[in-house]
């Protein structure tokens, strides 16, 4: 029978899942783990005998959802992976049993928790002892949220009520083209509104990865999607008292010529575009960010980096994309990040060229007010170390939320070339002077020469300094030691938490 409990509930369901580039349930799960690593909760667990499915064959063994625990490159963790050949991965009672006593042991342990979904949705013939399978894992995930990591992949199908359990985990992956997520199909949507639309285009990875914002990762195939799985773990902690795997440092805090290139990214020309990648590319350890929500609200980048060999948490204004204006998704996918961060002890280091928030009736109507309230929020709830680097610009609403030093940020620099102020020069001077250069016979050369004055008095970086809202005005290629130096100063902050049970972020 234990022998049994490791095959496919159906060896012709999994040739067909092979044939289309997917991999069975154990496969996957042998994928993420280290050889030889996993050890198998409940695979004996069977559903209850009923007149729908008495037989063996009705009923079978590990009913369709396979748990347990191994290691990644050496670190514990708990995984579980649906099974879609057996009973069509459907989710009756002894899911929520096996699931929930995982959960339960990863929460025990302190470990991480990767969930790999791929189901047809409750089991109809379970009727209610079904869908409180997927409540008694839902209230699991809730209560272990900011305690454990949690990753949930989705390699298949996740529809109806099952959407909200990996959305409410702290990581989403999917698969182009063989993964998707929504609450209502194609036929309720069609039967409903009439509208005809396709389940890729509904719900599939690159919708949610791009435009709803619901899924951090988009891989390529399964074999790309526990690579980034593996990844992300590196970053990760094991829980919210364990600090995450650190790599040996050089110690170096001294410029060298690739931290001097720093001195020539911002172009002289202001507005024009320049890639913060590369700046980061400069800062961090290896040049590496590991981004999540990559091509969702690209307008503000968020991944991890190690500097002087420890974790850190990047926020970065990316001025390649809305010139980098803050708008409501880029709010919230920074908001959720940072405070993911801390909640599991990871500093925050953050690159400001901000102009502002993106203006716009559809930005407005879109609830820009609410969501761009949540990233203040975060920040400002924040207890981890954060530093802030100004590159170039950080105006208005944009210059508060993005880790000013009035919202919390320990330590705020900012290079020569940042301007810090209500607004820019062009639009500042058209507002105090508009008289004056209406009546002007040479109103250009009057707004040049009203326009330097406004940078040297309201929007130098030295200006804002002389206020202490800078910490220092740094040259572009010290950077990287600058923030060595601020990470280790600030390396044993405590902060004492306020007498309430939680705050009441604007969700």
């Amino acid at each position: 029978m234990r022998r049994r409990a490791a095959e496919p509930g159906s060896p012709r369901a999994a040739r067909r899942r092979r044939a289309l580039g997917k991999l069975t349930a154990r496969e996957r799960v042998e994928l993420l783990l280290d050889d030889g690593s996993f050890l198998e909760t409940d695979p004996l667990a069977r559903r209850r005998a009923t007149a729908a499915g008495a037989a063996d064959g009705g009923r079978p063994l590990g009913d369709g959802v396979i748990t347990g625990t191994g290691t990644v490159d050496g670190r514990q963790v708990c995984v579980y992976a649906q099974d879609a050949t057996a009973a069509h991965g459907s989710v009756g009672e002894v899911f929520g049993v096996k699931v929930g006593k995982l959960l339960d042991l990863a929460l025990r342990v302190g470990c991480p928790v990767v969930g790999m979904i791929d189901s047809s949705g409750a089991r109809l013939e379970e009727g209610v002892p079904a869908l409180s399978a997927y409540g008694r894992v839902a209230t699991r995930v809730v209560n272990a949220s900011g305690m454990i990591p949690q990753i949930s992949v989705v390699m298949g199908v996740c529809a109806g009520g099952a959407v909200y359990t990996p959305a409410a985990t702290d990581f989403v992956v999917m698969v182009d083209r063989t993964s998707h997520m929504f609450v209502t199909g194609p036929d309720v949507i069609r039967s409903a509104t009439g509208e005809s639309v396709g389940l890729e285009a509904l719900g599939g990875a690159g919708v949610h990865a791009t435009r709803t914002g619901s899924a951090h990762y988009a891989a390529d195939d399964e074999e790309d999607a526990v690579a980034f799985v593996r990844d992300l773990l590196s970053f990760l902690p094991d829980n919210n008292l364990t600090e995450p795997p650190s790599l040996p440092a050089d110690g170096r805090l001294t410029v060298t010529a690739r931290d001097a290139e720093l001195d020539a990214v911002v172009p002289d020309a202001d507005g024009r575009p320049y890639d913060m990648r590369e700046v980061l590319a400069r800062v961090v350890d290896d040049g590496e960010v590991l981004e999540v929500h990559q091509e969702f609200a690209r307008n503000v980048l968020c991944g991890f980096a190690r500097v002087d060999g420890r974790v850190v948490g990047v926020v970065a204004s990316q001025p390649l994309h809305l010139a980098g204006a803050l708008d409501a998704d880029a709010s919230e996918k920074a908001a959720r990040f940072v405070r993911f961060l801390d909640a599991f002890g990871l500093p925050i280091v953050t690159f400001v060229d901000v102009p502002g928030f993106l203006p716009g009736t559809a930005q407005e109507h879109g609830g820009i007010i609410r969501r761009g309230a949540k990233l203040g929020f975060a920040y400002i709830e924040a207890t981890v170390p954060k530093v802030t680097v100004i590159t170039r610009r950080a105006f208005g609403g944009g210059y508060a939320v993005m880790a000013s030093r009035d919202l919390g940020a320990d330590l705020c620099f900012a290079w020569p070339t940042a301007q810090i102020g209500v607004m820019g020069a062009r639009g500042g001077v058209d507002l105090l002077h508009h008289r004056e250069l209406a009546a002007a016979e040479d109103a250009d050369a009057l707004r040049r020469s009203l326009a330097d004055a406004y940078e040297q008095r309201l929007t130098s970086p030295y200006a804002a300094a002389e206020r202490g809202v800078l910490d220092d005005v740094i040259a572009p290629a010290e950077t990287r030691v600058t923030l060595v130096k601020a990470l280790r100063a600030l390396r044993n902050k405590r902060v004492a938490p306020l007498p309430k049970k939680h705050g009441n972020i604007p969700l």
